[in-house]
């Protein structure tokens, strides 16, 4: 798919789609003043378990309150899926290559990325609400090499609606899990475990009706650093710098939610508690 062969859907079919994960996560959002519709950035934040269920209330919060459609690029692996490809790129996500990244920069395009992809999505018990970058720094690069503004943002509530029971670390462990790391199924097919989706249970199979809070930090400008894009210490340099903001954020999250709870309605309070 070309990435600049889209137009954002109407406001309302969005409301529509995500009307009742809307009402049952409630999102609440913070740092808006950092969304300019008129400056273009890179939105880079942690992605939470599964990835699916505070993705779409972002995006739409954006669309809603600031104007911003957000292009999404996406793990390769899910342009892998019949229907689910399409469903994403009539949303406007594209695949996380460089080309598109270059693509939809010199488009002027506002631009949501998670470094960890795929394998901060399917995460193992106690991994949640870390970054799991490993030594990507491509989002850097290309921020640096169009010198893009980078807004750093946070999301808390989504990996506490469900609770892990069985990830992949359990599964490498298993009889069948070794038997197909030898057999090399495992990295052909699973990415060596990362692909691994963990078994998980919130009200039975649905998530728990965690509400959810995003925060956006203060712009982090690439222009000083454009001329060292391919410097892979000042890459990582920037890396660090919007890893800490993210973090920063979510402690902040953290203590407004600790706040919050007293005020949440009795059946939000007893359905999350566990």
């Amino acid at each position: 798919m070309n990435p600049l062969t889209f137009s954002p859907p109407p406001l309302s079919r969005l409301q529509k789609a995500l009307f009742l994960q809307k009402k049952w996560f409630a999102p609440e959002f913070f740092g808006l003043e950092n969304v300019d519709r008129a400056k273009p950035a890179l939105y880079v934040g942690n992605h939470t378990l599964y990835g699916t269920l505070d993705g779409p209330l972002m995006v739409l919060g954006l669309y809603q309150h600031n104007g911003v459609f957000l292009r999404s690029l996406g793990d390769h692996i899910h342009f892998q899926i019949p229907f689910w490809r399409n469903l994403l790129w009539d949303n406007g996500c594209v695949a996380g290559t460089p080309d598109n990244c270059q693509q939809l920069m010199q488009a002027k395009e506002h631009i949501l990325v998670y470094p960890g992809g795929g394998r901060e999505v399917m995460k193992n018990d106690g991994e949640q609400y870390q970054l799991i970058w490993k030594e990507r720094t491509g989002f850097a690069r290309m921020a640096m090499q169009h010198g893009y503004d980078i807004v750093p943002f946070a999301a808390i509530g989504a990996d506490d609606a469900f609770d892990i029971h069985y990830d992949a670390n359990d599964f490498q462990q298993s009889a069948v899990g070794q038997l197909l790391q030898q057999s090399g199924i495992s990295d052909k097919y699973l990415r060596g475990g990362d692909a691994f989706a963990p078994i998980t249970t919130g009200l039975g199979l649905l998530p728990r009706p965690e509400k959810f809070y995003f925060a956006f930090g203060e712009r982090i400008s690439t222009q000083e650093v454009s001329h060292e894009a391919d410097d892979k210490s000042s890459q990582w340099q920037v890396r660090e710098q919007v890893a800490a903001s993210i973090y920063g954020l979510m402690e902040d999250l953290f203590a407004i939610r600790e706040k919050d709870q007293a005020t949440w309605p009795t059946w939000r309070k007893k359905l999350t508690k566990r």
